[in-house]
């Protein structure tokens, strides 16, 4: 096996091992850094929601206590207001979603469905629980979200959903007497969630990974032909002439040409002794020759 097969063969080993474990490491961080930009992505819609709600509750509520008396008005509603705000958002971007999601709304839009009601009985069955992130599959593709409990905190809400007698007869009359009533204080009655697609966040990193496994094999490739150049020219062209000489001494060609070495390196010395070990053989076959018989 030549010096050069046996060269490249272990640098070939070294470089799929490095590779696979780059870009194992490398595809692991990537995927991590998307899921994180998701995340953030995510708590962004959160927080805007957030706002909504406190804005409605704060400054709308207020000014439609009037109206209410002889309508029920859901703008007054902060969870209808953050569901409708991000609806409109929802509009010209399908795959973000908001959801106040309720086993036993009011509002029959805000009804959970199979996995949101998974959820909530986590959170019920989690008294501590603040908050759920998750991935789940949709039809636009894989998505994370993020779900916090909706608790029954303010007894001032039970006043609407405690019993029917109890709420208000505009909510009565635009709802109707079988959603949304025998809540309990302190019961986690739904959940919110937010849902964030993580389809682009994900195919940029594994574009991205594709990009640096690209470069880093050119890298590699650059780095063998350098190698392999300086192996010829430094080491394999010089042993193999230092060779062919050799073989023609050990042959008994005695005026077979010397071996000029510039480099003051290994193989130079190489060439320095080897010239030194000709000349003592050449003489020690000289002083033979001319021995008598």
């Amino acid at each position: 096996m030549k010096l050069l097969f046996k060269f490249n063969l272990v640098f070939l080993i070294v470089f799929l091992i490095g590779l696979a474990a780059t870009g194992a490491l490398t595809r692991r961080l990537l995927e991590r850094n998307a899921q994180d930009e998701v995340l953030q992505q995510a708590r962004f819609l959160f927080d805007k929601a957030l706002a909504v709600r406190a804005y409605t509750s704060k400054q709308v509520a207020p000014l439609l206590e009037t109206q209410m008396k002889y309508a029920f008005l859901p703008q007054s509603v902060p969870a209808f207001s953050a569901t409708e705000v991000l609806a409109a958002l929802q509009k010209n971007h399908a795959e973000y979603s908001y959801k106040e999601a309720t086993i036993n709304p009011t509002n029959p839009r805000d009804r959970a469905i199979e996995w949101e009601a998974d959820v909530i009985g986590e959170f019920r069955k989690s008294a501590d629980a603040k908050e759920f992130i998750g991935q789940r599959d949709t039809p636009a593709g894989r998505a994370l979200y993020i779900a916090r409990p909706i608790k029954i905190t303010d007894g001032a809400c039970l006043r609407c959903h405690s019993t029917v007698d109890a709420a208000p007869r505009t909510l009565v009359d635009k709802y109707g007497p079988a959603n949304g009533f025998g809540w309990q204080l302190n019961e986690v009655v739904g959940a919110q969630l937010v849902s964030v697609p993580m389809a682009v966040p994900l195919a940029r990193a594994h574009d991205a990974w594709l990009l640096f496994m690209g470069m880093l094999s050119a890298v590699f490739a650059t780095i063998a032909i350098v190698l392999n150049l300086m192996l010829w020219w430094l080491v394999i062209r010089p042993v193999m002439q230092l060779s062919g000489i050799a073989d023609r001494v050990s042959l008994g060609e005695l005026g077979a040409p010397a071996f000029n070495a510039a480099a003051r390196d290994e193989i130079g010395r190489l060439a320095i002794s080897f010239s030194r070990m000709r000349k003592s053989l050449v003489q020690a076959l000289r002083l033979l020759e001319a021995s008598p018989a």
